[in-house]
């Protein structure tokens, strides 16, 4: 019997991440399979096209929906994470249209934050707690090696806004602790 091998990778065909979430009649499928993240969107009225996002070197972490500006229509959210021993992390976001579509909604960097960002190394971890976007992370003294943070934990706490062209995340609070 002859076999037939496909030079394939293990990676590029497994599902590394592959979630199910629904809310309000609204379903989103979050998926990755090698190095592409896809969010299948479905019950919107007008476009359910997919979303497909290369994302080299980033791993999805969790992925959340939640209706966070409070309108009725859910928000999905997808927590990354690089791959390595920063962990830095972000997060992919979309918003209802009242659903009919979805927009992308802008996340901030930490790094254009300088109340945010002082003692900042990554190991971020992301959590949806009631309508507020909660953003964690160890912070770093002088001298801390990566593994090694000697310092508090900083939270920051986001609210869904509507911006200019979309909606965007900003930031609420910063707590310390």
């Amino acid at each position: 019997n002859d076999t037939i091998v496909q030079n394939t990778s293990v990676k590029d065909t497994v599902s590394s991440f592959n979630r199910n979430l629904n809310m309000q009649n609204i379903g989103f499928q979050v998926k990755v399979i090698g190095d592409h993240l896809t969010i299948q969107p479905s019950g919107y009225e007008l476009d359910n096209t997919i979303v497909t996002k290369e994302i080299v070197g980033m791993s999805v972490t969790n992925a959340e929906i939640e209706d966070l500006n409070s309108d009725g229509f859910p928000e999905i959210l997808v927590y990354l994470n690089s791959d390595g021993s920063g962990s830095y992390g972000t997060v992919l976001a979309y918003s209802s249209n009242q659903n009919k579509s979805m927009s992308e909604i802008s996340f901030p960097s930490i790094s254009d934050n300088p109340k945010a960002n002082k003692g900042y190394m990554g190991h971020d971890e992301f959590a949806v707690v009631e309508t507020t976007l909660s953003h964690r992370f160890p912070i770093y003294l002088d001298g801390d090696t990566n593994s090694k943070p000697s310092g508090k934990m900083r939270q920051i706490q986001y609210k869904l806004k509507d911006g200019e062209a979309s909606r965007v995340f900003v930031v609420d609070k910063i707590l310390d602790f």
